[in-house]
Order: structure tokens, then sequence, then C-alpha cells
């Protein structure tokens, strides 16, 4: 039952010609636990094997088959839950969830459904706007993913792949506290950053390796909760957002018609950026849920769960608070470098032994920037940390200029090899001879004494004599100097 805590800000509402609008959000996430076996089997995990082949006697219910927990699956779930700053439940029990499909061999699906291994708990989500909203955590539990039905390889027959059935899920399962796709989304981006750090799942949404169930219903602002519908298997914020802004639309739009809206199950078509019923909703009753036979209780002992704790690395709010009191980075700047592991990583690397916030420029403008043009990945990147790490200490020991840098940065990217010897080698090192950068200043005034002559009236002039003097430099000459001869020569 959705419980609304918190009223949207009026620039979430939806306005028609009846009046506002708010949505109510809840999603159900499921995160791919990141284990090499299923939950319950020794089976392997690894994506894109061939059909059916990673599939043991228990994933396919052969009879006398019993499922054995896999203990690494129950302390990822653990380790997310501390994530979450939530409540880690020392008993917790599986359940039998009955249904037919044909990817489900059993005939049931085992999760937790009264007492799962998570409990209440909550995540600080940042908005881009620079406001945050808290999002409540209401469950986290461990359950066994289905299998797939394969329909388009033969227009009159569906195909089974038992490989996914049985790989360990974590449901987390947020209170309904979103009040706009982009507040989803957001919180959709907080939870894969946190089980990437974590190293819980790789957050990998093209493979479903990440996926969410988006509950939307709407009401009058501050007035009775409305009927919701679930929308299945969303695998990008994207989707995620156009799904929510569709569905709340047409519900909006049955209402003012005098309709009522049935609570069903429904599925986002991406080609057509509509919603469209899948089935009706069920409620818990109508899977029969009973504790499962085969699996005992888990119960997890303190000394078990101090010990995952005290392994837990360095998560995204607690590194983005250091950057900004230890480094002195914005909010904004550090949100940016925390936001994924991999770049947080590199950042530190780059940064050791810099200025930091030299460092995190550099990355920022120049590095991601670069990255995001070429669409390509950080992991990817073909100039080393450690490589960036050599430029930025050279721009701030003077040995070359911002300019230089760049193009320093552009010779690494398509070329390869050590920034400080191709500084060496191409003779790109900074003229920092205030005797030299006189000379050449002295030289373009004589040159240009008409032009001289108007700085005074006019300051702003001044540029075109730097512009000169860094042409006939070709960039080498180091801009603070140059700027401090010029003012001394044609201001002061």
């Amino acid at each position: 039952m959705f419980i609304a805590p918190r009223v949207a800000d009026k620039s979430d509402w939806i306005t028609t010609d009846t009046g506002d609008w708010e949505i109510i959000i809840g999603l159900e996430v499921h995160a791919q636990v990141a284990s090499k076996a299923k939950l319950f089997s020794s089976a392997a995990t690894k994506y894109g094997a061939e059909p059916n082949t990673q599939v043991s006697l228990v994933d396919a219910a052969m009879p006398g088959m019993l499922p054995v927990l896999n203990e690494y699956c129950v302390e990822q779930a653990v380790r997310t839950g501390m994530g979450l700053q939530a409540q880690i439940n020392a008993f917790s029990r599986f359940d039998r969830k009955n249904y037919f499909y044909p990817d489900l061999p059993q005939g049931y699906q085992i999760s937790q459904l009264y007492h799962p291994i998570v409990g209440e708990g909550e995540m600080v989500v940042e908005l881009d706007d620079g406001d945050s909203i808290i999002v409540g955590i209401e469950r986290l539990h461990l359950e066994q993913d289905a299998g797939k039905s394969i329909h388009d390889l033969d227009p009159g027959a569906t195909y089974v792949d038992l490989n996914r059935c049985g790989v360990a899920l974590m449901e987390i399962v947020s209170k309904p506290d979103m009040r706009s796709a982009r507040e989803a989304a957001a919180y959709v981006r907080k939870l894969r950053s946190l089980v990437r750090y974590l190293g819980t799942c790789d957050g990998d949404m093209e493979k479903g390796n990440l996926r969410a169930d988006v509950n939307v219903s709407v009401r009058r602002p501050g007035g009775e909760l409305g009927t919701r519908c679930e929308i299945k298997n969303l695998n990008s914020m994207r989707f995620i957002q156009q799904a929510i802004e569709y569905e709340a639309r047409r519900q909006i739009q049955i209402l003012e018609d005098g309709g009522e809206i049935d609570q069903e199950t429904r599925l986002y078509n991406t080609e057509t950026n509509e919603t469209r019923t899948m089935r009706s909703k069920e409620d818990a009753h109508d899977y029969r849920y009973f504790p499962d036979p085969d699996l005992l209780p888990v119960k997890l002992s303190k000394e078990w769960l101090d010990t995952i704790a005290a392994d837990l690395p360095e998560l995204p709010d607690a590194k983005k608070a250091r950057y900004v009191k230890d480094f002195g980075l914005s909010e904004y700047d550090a949100s940016v470098l925390v936001s994924d592991r991999e770049k947080a990583a590199y950042y530190e690397e780059v940064a050791k032994g810099n200025d930091k916030k030299l460092a995190a420029n550099w990355l920022l403008n120049e590095v991601f920037g670069k990255l995001n043009k070429e669409n390509v990945d950080i992991n990817d990147c073909p100039v080393s940390a450690a490589a960036n790490c050599a430029i930025v200490s050279m721009i701030s020991k003077d040995v070359i200029s911002g300019k230089i840098a760049k193009q320093v940065f552009e010779i690494c990217w398509t070329e390869g090899g050590d920034p400080e010897a191709i500084v060496e080698e191409r003779g790109l090192r900074q003229v920092t001879d205030t005797g030299a950068i006189e000379a050449m200043i002295d030289e373009i005034i004589a040159a240009n004494p008409d032009q001289a002559a108007k700085v005074k009236d006019k300051p702003k002039t001044l540029g075109w004599f730097v512009g000169q003097v860094m042409q006939a430099s070709q960039g080498k000459a180091n801009p603070q100097a140059v700027n401090k001869i010029l003012r001394a020569k044609l201001l002061d």
C-alpha cells in the first residue's frame, strides 16, 4: 500500500485543463548478485553462454534435487543492505512464490516475502538542479531469477533458455517517495552507483543485470492516493523516465474522462513510447506464498556481520564529503567524480602529489569531455591516469601551459607515449624566462605603435597583444608573465 509522506514541488506537477496532478512513484529494482554461482546451485552465471549450458539439475527442477544456499550471495545482500544504511535482519526465511510459466521449471520461485534479509533503510538522492531527496527503502530480499522465453526464433513456437534460471537477484523495494520521472531516474542512478562501489552487482542495464519495475499512480495534490499500475522490466534511465511520463498522463486522461484505473501490470514499448496491459495485478495471496520446506531459516551472527561491515569500501556519499572537505572541491564537481567507482579511482590517481582542484578541473573539462565526445568509457581511456597525473604536474610547475597541455593530451590520445618525453622531444616546454618574453613584447609593441597607444583608453585591447605574444611564442610563453609585463609597459 502506498503511503505518501511528502508532496512534490509544484514544478513536478502535471497541469491540465482540470487542474494539477501529482505523480506518486515507487520502484522495485532487481539487481543481479555479482557471483560466479547461482543462488541455490553451483551452476555458472556467465553472460552470453550458449543456451541451456549453465543449468544444474537443481535449476532444471529434476525430481529429488534439493537447493543449497550460496553463502556468498547472502554476504553480497548484507553488504548492499549496509550500504543502504538499512536494518540487517539476523533472522530471515525463504518462501515459495507459486505461479506457472514455461521458463520456471519448478512451478514456483524461491523468494523472501515475510522475513527478508534486509529491512528498512534510506538513501539520499541528489538531483540535477542541486536539490536532494531522501528515498526510503522498504526492504531488500533475495530471490532466484527465472529463465528466458524466446519468441522470435520460430513463428509457431517459444524456446526456453534456462541459463538464467536460479541466478541470484536482490530485489530492492523503495517506498513511494518519488514524485517525478527525474527523481526516479536519479534514484536508480544512485542505487546503481552504490552496488557498483560495493561490488555486489555490476549494474549493467544493457545485459539486464539491473532492471526496474516502476509503480505509478496519480492524485490531486494532497488528495487521496490513486490506484497504481506497475511497469515491468525497464533497463535504462531514459526508458524509466519515458515510461513514467507516459503512464502518468495515461492515467490522468482516464480519470479526467470519468473512468477508473485498473490495478494491473503493464509493459513499456520503447518504439511507440507507450505502456500496454500485460496482466491484472496480483496480490500476495494469489501466489499462495508459504515457507520453503527444503530450506532452513537463515541466522546471521553478530561476529559475521561485523566482519562484513569492517570490509566495506568508502561509499559515494562519504567520498564526496571527503573531496569537499579535504580537497576543497565544489559539491557539484565532487558529485560528478564519485558518481562512478572507476571515475573516482582514476581521479585519485591523477590527483596524487598534485593540486586536487587542478586535477579535478583537468579531468572534468578535458579528459571527461574527450571521453564523452568519443563515446569512450573511462576504463578504455587510451591516456592512463598516470599520464594525466604527469600532465597536471607539468601544468602546476609551469613546465607547460594549459593550452600546450591540451596538445600533449591529444598526442597521448592518438599516438600514446610519455607526456614528459613528448614535451622535451617536441620542444613544448613553456617559456618562463622573463627576459625572452620581454624581448618578444618589445618587438610586437614596436611593430604596432598605434595599437599600443589605444590600450590606456581601452584596456580590453590588451588582450590583442597577449594573443600576438602567444602566437609569436607558439603558445609556449607563460601567460601570467606575458600579462604582467604587458600591463607594466602599456597600462602603468
